[in-house]
């Protein structure tokens, strides 16, 4: 009989609300009617980020002291926004007559490595969530956190609750993980950008990759990972108006045959040349792996052809870690010469991303005639079987994702 119940909850969805969903008390109460509607579909776990601003408040206490706070002592205090949202989470469900308990990372075990500030999920104690559910409560818990194996509390970076509610349904093998947020679903650009951008009502997993990873904000990178990983069904909707949202779905959608099926641009983006490189052997490891070391993300990587034994090597990093990115490459890289380093952070990317490029030739020139018409300068190209990502001047981008848009008719 404790299988049969077991059974019963077995159908479980995730429903994780980002800042903004519960960045006041109307809003948390707007977010314990969607939990209260989930349930007759199935059992409600629930992962909740900080309300919207209070993890900034608290940055800005941390940095009050000086521009380097104690790395454990950080996350510790950011963390506590996500303990806030999720008590009041449940406190409003009381008040409409369901039993909820939150529980912290802790609670639930989740347990990551120790870098912190960048923390990744290796663990998590699923019976607890059961366990919860059994005794007729429904979760609420912290997004964003975990803890390491000596119970230190770690935090996974910008948009770590996306993660932690993508873990969970992988973990308990839920029915689906709906991501709530302040966008109706994914689309064709940011409609901010580009007013008549068009929402999808599905998109393939793949496409949703390299969309995330190259600049699109609605999910952090490391959940669709995560997601493709476990394959676990992604639903991203908003918590501020009724629609279905877009699904995120593990297989090619056929009916849809679009080549381009949407456009992703990054801003904060600062572009590194070694200019007069020995051009040897090694030399890309040997210039990258102290930056890899370092736990920082490269993106697009150009090697020019050597000019009488020396090369131009140029890479991109978030403008974030520019300053570490500098320092590394200037106290770690180890019997590499080169005459000069080129520093450049007005650039921006633009990336073309779809599982149609696979079977359709002439993309790239449709991309870089459409450029070239509206006088924008292509200083580095990227390519992958589904996507194309090109470097420009950051002051062209906005210009450049409307020319690019308008190019394969992608609006409305």
């Amino acid at each position: 009989s404790e299988m049969c119940i077991r059974d019963r909850i077995m159908e479980t969805i995730i429903l994780k609300f980002g800042c903004t969903s519960v960045g006041s008390t109307d809003r948390i109460s707007a977010v314990a009617n969607i939990i209260k509607a989930a349930s007759d579909e199935a059992t409600p776990v629930v992962v909740v980020s900080a309300m919207s601003g209070e993890t900034n408040r608290l940055i800005d206490l941390a940095n009050s002291f000086g521009s380097e706070p104690n790395k454990r002592e950080f996350d510790a205090l950011v963390s506590t926004g996500e303990k806030v949202s999720a008590s009041l989470v449940a406190i409003a469900l009381h008040q409409i007559g369901l039993k909820a308990k939150s529980l912290s990372a802790a609670q639930v075990g989740m347990k990551t490595t120790a870098n912190f500030s960048r923390a990744k999920i290796l663990d998590l104690d699923k019976e607890v969530i059961f366990k919860t559910i059994e005794d007729g409560y429904i979760p609420i818990i912290t997004g964003f956190q975990g803890i390491t194996s000596d119970g230190d509390t770690t935090t996974m970076g910008r948009g770590g609750s996306d993660t932690t509610a993508v873990a969970i349904a992988a973990s308990m093998q839920a029915k689906r993980c709906d991501i709530y947020t302040d966008v109706d679903g994914i689309y064709t650009t940011d409609p901010r950008i580009v007013p008549n951008a068009k929402k999808l009502d599905s998109i393939n997993i793949e496409e949703m990759l390299e969309l995330s990873g190259q600049g699109a904000k609605v999910m952090q990178i490391r959940a669709v990972e995560f997601a493709n990983k476990y394959k676990v069904l992604v639903r991203v909707l908003s918590s501020f108006e009724p629609g279905s949202g877009t699904l995120i779905l593990q297989e090619e959608n056929a009916m849809e045959d679009a080549v381009i099926t949407g456009i992703a641009s990054q801003k904060d983006q600062t572009k590194f040349t070694l200019h007069g490189v020995g051009d040897t052997p090694g030399i890309a490891s040997g210039i990258l792996s102290p930056v890899s070391d370092a736990g920082i993300e490269v993106d697009v990587i150009v090697q020019n052809v050597s000019v009488s034994g020396k090369t131009d090597f140029t890479f991109t990093v978030g403008t974030a870690d520019r300053d570490e990115v500098e320092s590394v490459l200037k106290e770690k890289m180890q019997g590499i010469s080169y005459d000069e380093l080129i520093i450049n952070e007005a650039i921006g990317k633009v990336s073309l991303v779809g599982v149609g490029m696979r079977s359709h030739a002439g993309i790239a020139s449709t991309a870089f005639n459409a450029l070239a018409d509206a006088g924008i300068n292509i200083q580095m190209i990227s390519t992958s079987e589904i996507k194309i990502t090109i470097v420009i001047a950051v002051d062209q981008l906005d210009q450049a994702v409307k020319t690019l848009h308008a190019a394969f008719n992608l609006g409305d």
